[in-house]
């Protein structure tokens, strides 16, 4: 195992829209050294521009992953994404309800985000 072999993606969705328009963040974690890549996105994206991010944020920085987990986000079952990780040869891993400890680090992490983003908005009420 070497580090961004195995990751993890999750969406920290329904956020206020920024000024571009953002109202989504991509979370990608490696599993290896708990690093994080935050991406923000819309959640009407499509997947061609996902997989471009993907591109861009991960393979061409890191490699390719040897494994991807996910919850069972719609985003990941079309036939695209499917494709796009197949020619990439990535295996693409669901978390179940009753397996949440696969995708548990994304968890957190979103956690851990949304604690440190409720802290930006007091801090913008009060100033």
């Amino acid at each position: 195992e070497w580090k961004w072999d195995n990751i993890t993606m999750d969406f920290l969705t329904k956020l206020p829209k920024s000024s571009q328009g953002y109202d989504t963040i991509w979370v990608i974690d490696d599993r290896l050294t708990k690093s994080t890549i935050f991406t923000p996105i819309r959640e009407t994206d499509p997947m061609d521009r996902l997989a471009r991010i993907d591109l861009k944020e991960v393979v061409t920085r890191h490699g390719i992953p040897v494994s991807i987990i996910n919850d069972y986000d719609p985003r990941f079952a079309p036939k695209f994404w499917m494709s796009f990780k197949n020619a990439l040869g990535t295996r693409l891993d669901t978390s179940t309800a009753y397996h949440l400890e696969t995708d548990g680090q994304s968890e957190r992490t979103i956690q851990t985000l949304k604690d440190m983003l409720r802290g930006c908005e007091i801090d913008f009420e009060k100033g």
